[in-house]
């Protein structure tokens, strides 16, 4: 069994914080760099060292994990002037956990291939709680010498991790469905509940009723509760999904394969984001349903 890791966590948001205190309850050595001050007392308070820099948090790293949002910051992070590619050592390896295209993945994976970089195309999902338990799921692809070299802190971080193939896209790929599948299922869950408070139901009791009957869904039961607290503190960020559902209506596009659903639910977080709500929880569809349609769901009583 391996012993402790050299880690450097690059992204400390909700999702990234949490693998780095997973990774430091394993006994890992864990170093991570973020631009949010709070987020970088937030891991010095868990027991982390701070780096200034991707490249500062990747020196002498054997496992460098990249929670971050998009692929643009993914190849900053790694290629840019202080990205941590710079310092990384031959025979480490790269856990690239962002939503990014399959073919994003691959330039990505044979940039790092050149210097002898190792990588691993392994997002994440599970959210932030499930992040902070040690508890993700990961879909991951990449080589065998990949896999077992970022195998400690997989195990550190996740309760299940799909090895799905050797060619690196594959994670990714199978992580687009999944978000495809998430935002439909955000969009329908906040759809429903706002339709029930043009009802006039008591949105608390259809909670408690859709959650124990066949419409119920993960999303349903995960974010409907933002919405009966009024609390829209970005967990995931409506942002995410005019992003990953943007992936899939690309790649959809270029099959030449039809989406109907995953497209309108796009709308609605497009929607959603140029009514000013990027950065707020993506249960935030509900809130512009509901000031579409003249509605007052908690937290909105104020609004004019």
């Amino acid at each position: 069994m391996a012993g402790p890791q050299n880690v450097a966590i690059i992204g400390l948001g909700s999702m990234g914080l949490g693998m780095a205190r997973s990774l430091i309850r394993a006994g890992h050595i864990v170093s991570g760099c973020d631009i949010n001050e709070a987020a970088r007392e937030s891991l010095a308070s868990a027991g982390g060292e701070v780096a200034t820099s991707p490249a500062k948090a990747a020196e002498g790293a054997d496992i460098v994990v990249v929670v971050v949002v998009n692929a643009a910051q993914t190849e900053e992070v790694l290629y840019g002037a202080q990205g941590a590619f710079s310092t990384m050592k031959s025979g480490a390896v790269i856990i690239s956990s962002a939503t990014v295209s399959p073919t994003q993945a691959k330039s990505f994976a044979e940039r790092a291939n050149q210097k002898g970089v190792l990588y691993l195309d392994a997002p994440i999902s599970g959210g932030s709680v499930k992040a902070d338990a040690g508890k993700l799921t990961v879909m991951a692809s990449g080589t065998p010498q990949a896999f077992a070299a970022a195998r400690p802190a997989l195990d550190a971080m996740a309760d299940t991790v799909y090895g799905l193939g050797d060619t690196v896209g594959i994670g990714s790929s199978f992580k687009i469905v999944n978000q495809l599948l998430a935002g439909v299922h955000i969009a329908a869950a906040c759809e429903a509940i706002t339709f029930a408070k043009s009802l006039d139901l008591d949105i608390s009791k259809v909670f408690e009723v859709i959650s124990k009957s066949a419409g119920n869904s993960w999303m349903f039961e995960n974010r409907i509760p933002h919405v009966l607290a009024g609390d829209y503190t970005p967990h995931s960020a409506v942002s995410i999904f005019t992003k990953d559902l943007g992936i899939v209506s690309d790649l959809g596009r270029a099959q030449k394969f039809p989406l109907p659903i995953a497209s309108a639910a796009l709308q609605l977080f497009l929607m959603t984001e140029a009514a000013g709500m990027g950065r707020d929880d993506d249960a935030s569809v509900a809130r512009l349903l509901a000031r579409i349609t003249g509605l007052k769901l908690p937290g909105m009583e104020d609004e004019d």
